[in-house]
């Protein structure tokens, strides 16, 4: 039998339906794997042991007698510190909030334990979720488990790096400007952005609300395709507190005829020129999918170039206000934002103009879109990075911060290698609503490419 730890989340799903594997039995394997990796790592900052056994056992003994809680009975997840867990210390990475015990769970927490997921702990973050790459004052520094002299990407790159290494069968991120995704890329693992308005974000340290509310999306990372696709539908619809959310239909990506889908696909956004090794990766990419049946052209949205200055200037539109109501809110008075109160706040003269050119832009992407069914690009312009050293290349991110603004669903996963050895992913934009799309086109990547070299550690 494969290692549990091995198997896909939606592989032990049906392991443990079919009494194949207990849930004890996979709580067990998943605890032991991170005590053993953790270590070098510093992915997983708070452990609940007794509470997972305890949940493993009445799953087990559920099961015993013909009874399913859900898709997830007996699966462990591990789920990012920026959600509240109730009982269990959630700091969202800011220091203010190092004892702080939630009395209820986040929505998306509640739907997964709904579902009979077990929660094994949670993963380190920044600080608010506000960084790309994962440290805090109370945790300190996450590594990336391909290179432990590199950051896993942030803000999820607690959750990234601990699914990469078989300790979690999936976690739950959230994506700001490519919280989900750079992280899935530095670690070489599954995950997707859905549309905006598709997943609540309730009871998360970066709350809904505010004029770039539609920025923030929440999301699975997974080992695989299959996975993403299993746990997205648990965790979207309204939770009726979260008013950004939609009651959207969600389609099933196993419909999808990829045969004839059109693929935009470009491997330079016009902000910054990727490293040679991502853009054969996109480009080698884009042939797959074009052996696959799919309609392939290289080319680049109109307009794009601009989404770099405009997504800056939009979350420095305020001065940081809302970021300084948040860390008072919290109780923190150090913090890890260096960048915090460096703008100063628009008038509402610019600062109707800004909106209103966020919203040309938006048009005009959408305008470029009606032609295509997908848009194939890099995740980043580099692999991963040393810590530190993201301040100097904030354009590299402008490939994620783009799909931000729009609010469009985006999947990564890994394409390639570069030649140190790390993982290199590529995302998958489809239009709004169509997370169907993105994953079914996904998944046919996977196929395609087969395995790559694990991390070693």
């Amino acid at each position: 039998m494969v290692e549990i730890v091995k198997l896909p989340a939606a592989a032990l799903s049906k392991a443990i339906r079919n009494k194949a594997i207990s849930a004890t039995e996979a709580v067990d394997a998943y605890l032991n794997r991170i005590k053993a990796v953790n270590p070098e790592l510093n992915a997983v900052v708070q452990l609940c042991e007794k509470s997972a056994h305890d949940q493993a056992s009445k799953a087990d003994k559920a099961l015993a007698h013909g009874d399913i809680t859900g898709l997830l009975h007996g699966v462990p997840f591990t789920i990012k510190d920026s959600f509240d867990t109730a009982g269990l210390i959630s700091t969202g990475g800011t220091k203010g909030r190092s004892n702080h015990v939630p009395s209820r769970d986040a929505t998306i927490v509640s739907r997964l334990r709904a579902s009979g997921a077990i929660l094994l702990g949670k993963t380190n973050t920044s600080e608010l979720t506000l960084s790309y790459e994962t440290k805090n004052l109370i945790y300190g520094q996450t590594n990336n488990p391909y290179d432990l002299s590199r950051s896993p990407g942030g803000s999820s790159g607690g959750a990234a790096a601990i699914v990469a290494v078989g300790g979690s069968a999936f976690d739950i991120g959230s994506d700001y400007g490519g919280s989900l995704r750079f992280p899935a890329h530095c670690c070489g693992i599954a995950t997707i952005k859905p549309t905006s308005g598709r997943v609540p974000r309730t009871g998360h340290i970066l709350p809904f609300g505010g004029v770039l509310d539609s920025f923030q999306q929440m999301g699975p990372l997974a080992r695989s395709v299959e996975d993403l696709s299993l746990i997205l539908p648990i965790i979207a619809g309204p939770d009726d507190i979260d008013p950004g959310i939609l009651p959207m239909a969600l389609y099933d990506p196993n419909a999808v005829d990829l045969t004839g889908l059109k693929v935009a696909f470009h491997s330079d956004n016009g902000i910054i020129s990727p490293s040679p090794e991502t853009e054969k990766v996109v480009r080698e990419t884009a042939e797959c999918l074009e052996d696959g049946g799919l309609i392939v052209t290289e080319i680049r949205p109109n307009g794009i170039e601009q989404s770099y200055n405009l997504m800056i200037e939009l979350l420095s539109a305020d001065g940081g206000t809302s970021i300084r109501r948040l860390l008072q809110d919290a109780g923190t008075k150090e913090h890890t934002l260096p960048w915090l109160g460096r703008a100063e706040p628009l008038d509402a003269a610019h600062f109707d103009t800004l909106i209103m050119r966020w919203y040309r832009f938006r048009s005009i992407m959408l305008s470029f879109f009606k032609d295509y069914d997908i848009i194939l690009s890099p995740v980043n312009a580099f692999p991963a990075m040393p810590p530190g050293s993201f301040g100097a290349d904030l354009e590299a991110f402008s490939y994620t911060m783009t799909y931000n603004i729009t609010g469009w669903p985006a999947a990564v996963l890994r394409g390639g290698t570069s030649p140190e050895g790390l993982p290199i992913g590529v995302q998958i934009v489809a239009h709004p609503g169509r997370e169907d799309v993105a994953l079914a086109v996904a998944a046919y990547i996977e196929k395609a490419l087969g395995e790559f070299q694990p991390a070693p550690i």
